[in-house]
């Protein structure tokens, strides 16, 4: 936790502070620049966020309570794709969202399944945000939906190594 607020308070405040002007002043460039920059620790953060609650904390609280099945993730960051990344970087929401929305959507399409799915994601990352800091702006929300032209993207043009590119760029940038 310390090494969070430290990142927080000694590189994303100074950051956010000197890009008030040129959001001020609409200096598109200026803004791109700052926001790009910020990118760098809010990947950070979020990594040591994932190695603290899913590696740490959830099999700290699977030991108290004696549960066996401690698959929380799988090798998301071997991703060649952005749907195999979401299917394996959180395995109790992926299962929750494949039992409640995927598998009875699929009497559909499977289209509209995974499309149900981004959407419900979507909604509730929006929530999630957009609750605690009393602002509603649709940025999770569109966020979450721009993941589906992406994945088709990368799953239809991208292998490989190009792929896991492509995955690691859009979690560093989004």
């Amino acid at each position: 936790m310390q090494l969070l607020v430290g990142l927080i308070q000694q590189w994303m405040v100074p950051t956010i502070q000197n890009s008030m002007k040129p959001f001020r002043d609409m200096d598109y460039s200026r803004m791109v620049e700052r926001l790009l920059k910020l990118a760098v620790p809010n990947h950070l953060i979020w990594l040591i966020f994932f190695y603290w609650f899913f590696h740490s904390s959830m099999n700290f609280v699977a030991e108290l309570m004696r549960f066996g099945d401690r698959e929380f993730y799988r090798d998301w960051w071997n991703s060649e794709t952005v749907t195999y990344f979401w299917q394996n970087w959180n395995i109790p929401v992926h299962k929750w969202c494949s039992r409640h929305f995927y598998k009875p959507m699929m009497r559909v399409s499977k289209w509209a399944a995974q499309t149900a799915v981004f959407f419900g994601s979507a909604f509730f990352h929006e929530y999630l945000v957009s609750v605690p800091l009393k602002m509603f702006r649709l940025w999770a929300f569109m966020g979450m939906m721009s993941q589906i032209p992406l994945a088709w993207f990368v799953g239809r043009f991208l292998r490989g190594n190009y792929g896991n590119a492509a995955v690691w760029i859009s979690l560093i940038i989004g």
